[in-house]
């Protein structure tokens, strides 16, 4: 008669290989957000931008015009006004432009907001350069608090031929309610 019980060493080994299995998936999933980010990076999927803070050492294209447009959006759980002061701009690639947004906090509370940016079309987003953005780092705002938002950028002279319009995005979330699911 044969013995179908499993022997402790075949027991062992199976929770060793599980027990592998289960660290390297952890590890993958661990190393997918920082992968994907430098995906982004590199391809600007996603409508990422180059964040580098980086100098203009070319000549501005006086001869070139393109058109930024700006476009502000809240999350269902951002209780703020938000909104760019001007619409749209009409810029030289190669030379630095300032604009500014505005936002006010109508929580009734402080809170902590954040823009996550999204630039269009696709094939613009790696030379949409923005040196100072106020969408790098968590915004704090006491009760009422209203206040500008700067935004410093150029429009990188290589730019593709066919690009004359940018749409610069950003979606203005407050980080307190989206976290706690408040409404």
């Amino acid at each position: 008669m044969k013995n179908d019980t499993p022997s402790p060493l075949n027991n062992l080994k199976l929770i060793g290989g599980l027990l592998v299995l289960v660290v390297g998936m952890f590890g993958f999933g661990f190393a997918l957000v920082p992968l994907y980010d430098v995906f982004c990076e590199i391809t600007g999927f996603g409508g990422r931008t180059n964040t580098e803070t980086v100098a203009v050492e070319e000549a501005p294209d006086l001869n070139r015009e393109i058109r930024v447009e700006f476009v502000t959006t809240l999350n269902s759980y951002a209780q703020f006004e938000f909104a760019a002061d001007v619409p749209s701009m009409v810029v030289n690639p190669g030379k630095m432009y300032y604009a500014t947004f505005t936002a006010k906090n109508l929580t009734g509370g402080t809170t902590i907001a954040q823009a996550v940016p999204s630039v269009a079309p696709t094939a613009a987003a790696s030379h949409f350069i923005k040196i100072e953005c106020f969408c790098f780092e968590n915004q704090e705002f006491l009760v009422d608090e209203q206040r500008p938002l700067p935004l410093q950028f150029y429009v990188d002279p290589e730019l593709p031929e066919y690009v004359d319009t940018i749409t610069l995005q950003y979606t203005f979330f407050d980080n307190v309610r989206a976290a706690n699911n408040v409404r």
